[in-house]
């Protein structure tokens, strides 16, 4: 319910030169300063009246114009308050609380063009969103931004994880950690810690129709807004009237309560699809990691494993154990050659002479399983785009519901044709590749096909608006542990992603490898943990499609273990997190949607960890049998990854288990009620 109330702030008139407005959250907690000083906009934050955020800088740059940042008068103030519940399709949590106060400062220049400039603060108790409107006005219609003022300037040398921006490999690069005084221009989602244990996660949401947001470092402990750029430098091109992105401070009590903030998705837009029927979560199995470790080829030849009969063989496992798809690669042709530099030669409707897909498609129906489609483009958006309509229809025909997308293309490697038909070379994060992705969403959904995206834009909470954006990439997933030279992902990587990448929302990391030594066909390379954290990381990494990414083989070697996966959601009622430490350790409990079964997944880095933990979120009225997948007496991720046992406990909310996690390792536990 929306309501509007008066007085949310209080004006305070400085002497001469400022003015200043303050909104609160709803409890309090957090407090932001609006600060017009001399004709110039800033902002502080607050929590419980210590400042975090100290007067940071807003406004804009434009191209061939004076800067929308200063000569500002404040000519309207707006409030509201929203305290709602609304439903999410799929995801962590089922209901979500959205309960903000809402300040909206109108400014025009008080001479010159007398341009206008809103700027709209939402303040919840767990965090701060802020955006910029430019209204339709007279003096300023198509215009381009060459910088936003935007500051973070921070009052503390926090510890940060980061990982660089404008990298060759996109997002695809191990996290660092260091004081926020020596970081580089970095990516978002951007997580901080205090001494205090205290969690700030700086990113964006309802990223739309403009450039991503980067954090370069201008002070000490201050940062500031820079967007990716087109190439030829502009950063936004737009017209009046425009909305920017959110931009987001999540401000947490310890890094825990991080995973379980709802802000981003909070500042999206509600759901725009009326029929999401058609939009199912779920588990799938697919002719894909024996591609990476050298099994078989994506390109047709001897060793092509998209064939008809491998991809039999997968639906009959699939149909088997339960799962909802089958993911193919390689199937389409245009994989021959190089074709990171030759992303044009794909057709996304012409299988190879050895794949076929009606046969397949059909063969699947009659099994209860879909083929989930795969398009790689190598970069060659325009190749992509030209097809993708006809490929949609394509894959709709056929009873194709789950695409795979894949932009596997390096540093300014996407060609654009400009409005003088030259060629030009953009950045995947810039704003031309952002109307890209959402296009392929929006064009998606005319189709009911459900998305994962690798290589994408990040996740700024669009899933909310278009639910059938499932999930995406976006950081190192496992397939770096197949085949790269710098040792695969250390064990402390995945104990990092929760609290920073995965804030953005949803990740396909591809877990559930079950032959940690690779030793028959990459016996250089290896997962980095136990067989038990593969296991946990089905409740610690939240997908709403999830894959049990090795082969089907080495599941059968292990069918014991292979529970769990066969067993566990990917949509969930509840979201609660027992232990949290970046870098270290995390323990999360999910409840199921659709039943009243819970699960849990604790992980470590390469330390060994003893940790408590207390099962009050089960029903107090109920006992649950407890089925325990951990880490054996002698495991350890380098010299015994395979040591895991089985174990059952009848359990209760007064419980309190010891968890046990092995250096590297991990707990996967179960439970489901019980009579008494």
């Amino acid at each position: 319910m929306l309501k509007r109330i008066w007085p949310l702030f209080f004006c305070l008139f400085l002497p001469l030169s400022a003015q200043q407005i303050t909104l609160q959250s709803p409890s309090g907690i957090l407090k932001v300063n609006f600060i017009l000083d001399q004709g110039r906009p800033y902002y502080q934050v607050y929590r419980f009246n210590e400042i975090l955020i100290d007067s940071s800088r807003l406004g804009f740059v434009l191209k061939n114009q004076p800067p929308l940042d200063a000569n500002f008068k404040i000519t309207d103030l707006t409030t509201d308050s929203v305290d709602q519940t609304w439903e999410q399709v799929w995801g962590e949590a089922a209901k979500i609380l959205n309960h903000y106060n809402q300040l909206i400062v109108r400014l025009q220049e008080k001479s010159g063009l007398q341009r206008r400039l809103n700027i709209v603060f939402r303040v919840y108790d767990d965090g701060i969103g802020f955006r910029y409107q430019l209204p339709d006005q007279k003096n300023l219609k198509q215009f381009a931004i060459m910088d936003e003022r935007t500051e973070f300037n921070f009052t503390h040398d926090y510890s940060a994880w980061w990982i660089k921006a404008y990298q060759w490999n996109r997002y695809e690069y191990l996290y660092q950690n260091s004081p926020l005084s020596q970081i580089d221009t970095v990516h978002t989602p951007f997580t901080m810690e205090g001494n205090d244990g205290l969690a700030i996660s700086i990113h964006e949401a309802s990223l739309t129709d403009f450039a991503s947001m980067t954090l370069a470092r201008t002070g000490r402990y201050k940062l500031e807004a820079d967007l990716v750029p087109w190439s030829d430098g502009v950063k936004v091109k737009a017209q009046t009237p425009m909305i920017s992105p959110w931009r987001t401070i999540q401000i947490a009590e310890t890094p825990g309560d991080l995973i379980t903030s709802y802000l981003i998705l909070n500042l999206n837009e509600p759901n725009k699809l009326k029929d999401v029927s058609w939009i199912k979560p779920g588990k799938y199995v697919g002719i894909w990691w024996e591609m990476h470790i050298g099994k078989s080829t994506w390109s047709s030849g001897p060793k092509h494993g998209a064939t008809t009969e491998n991809t039999k063989k997968y639906i009959d496992f699939a149909a088997k154990y339960g799962f909802d798809g089958v993911l193919v690669e390689g199937w389409n042709t245009g994989w021959d050659g190089d074709w990171i530099k030759n992303g044009e030669k794909f057709n996304f409707t012409t299988p190879y002479p050895d794949f076929d897909i009606k046969q397949l498609t059909a063969y699947a129906r009659k099994k209860g399983v879909q083929l989930i489609g795969h398009n790689e483009t190598g970069g060659s958006v325009l190749n992509y785009e030209a097809q993708m309509e006809d490929a949609f229809r394509f894959y709709q025909k056929l009873g194709i519901h789950i695409v795979k997308t894949g932009y596997v293309a390096h540093g300014r490697e996407i060609k654009r044709i400009d409005e003088n038909g030259q060629v030009q070379y953009e950045m995947h994060h810039g704003q031309f590749m952002v109307r890209h992705y959402r296009k392929v969403v929006e064009t998606a959904a005319r189709y009911h096909i459900m998305l994962d995206v690798h290589e994408p834009i990040k996740d700024t909470g669009i899933r909310r608006t278009y639910p059938n954006m499932m999930t995406r990439e976006g950081a190192r997933g496992q397939e770096f542990n197949a085949w790269s030279a710098d040792g695969g992902n250390p064990p402390e990587h995945t104990v990092i992603l929760p609290f920073t990448r995965l804030l953005a929302g949803p990740m396909d990391f591809t877990p559930g490898i079950f032959d940690i030594m690779l030793s028959q066909y990459r016996p250089n390379n290896r997962v980095n943990t136990t067989l038990a954290k593969q296991l946990a990381l089905y409740v610690i990494i939240f997908s709403p499609l999830q894959m049990a990414a090795d082969l089907p083989e080495n599941y059968e070697a292990h069918r014991d273990a292979f529970q769990f996966i066969i067993d566990v959601p990917v949509d969930w009622e509840e979201t609660r997190v027992l232990h949290a430490r970046i870098g270290d350790y995390v323990t999360i409990v999910r409840k199921d949607r659709h039943s009243d079964e819970w699960y849990l997944g604790s992980i470590t880095d390469e330390h060994g960890r003893i940790l408590k933990a207390p099962l009050y979120f089960l029903d107090q009225n109920r006992k649950y049998m407890a089925e325990i997948y951990r880490d054996g007496d002698h495991a350890d991720w380098q010299s015994a990854p395979l040591d895991y046992f089985i174990e059952k406990k009848i359990v209760d909310a007064n419980t309190v288990l010891t968890l046990r996690l092995a250096p590297g390792g991990g707990t996967a536990i179960r439970f489901y009620p019980i009579e008494k």
